[in-house]
């Protein structure tokens, strides 16, 4: 009996003593360092704030303006829920507006077809705000 109570302190002592003993060592070996999290989540938000400035800039347009008017939409509305999109759908709509530009500076791209891409642009932004 006395042989066998031995033996259960024994093992918990070893136990106890293996489990402080790696505790150290497994602490400090995180699948992401907290430098590399906070390099992470700062590129997120540049790369955030680079497409809502993107999209801003598109819909600041004289053109834009004109377009969102005609639709009977508030442009101060608009851009206001820009700030309200997901990184997904702020990034998506990000690189339509970009590509509608470059081509519409290319010359690939009519003023009309223009027009329609921004109202388009604008209600898919007002559509999935709506939804949310």
């Amino acid at each position: 009996m006395q042989r066998s109570l031995f033996s259960a302190i024994a093992v918990a002592c070893l136990c106890a003593f293996v489990g402080t003993w790696a505790s150290p060592a497994k602490a400090q070996d995180h699948v992401v360092s907290p430098a590399q999290f906070q390099s992470d989540a700062a590129g997120a938000s540049a790369a955030r704030q680079q497409h809502v400035q993107q999209i801003d800039g598109f819909l600041s347009t004289k053109d834009a303006q004109q377009a969102m008017k005609s639709a009977h939409m508030d442009p101060q509305q608009v851009k206001s829920a820009v700030q309200q999109l997901d990184d997904e759908d702020l990034a998506q709509l990000s690189a339509r507006a970009e590509k509608a530009q470059r081509d519409f500076a290319a010359g690939t791209l009519s003023d009309r077809d223009l027009l329609i891409i921004l109202v388009a642009i604008a209600a898919l932004i007002l559509i999935i705000v709506a939804v949310r």
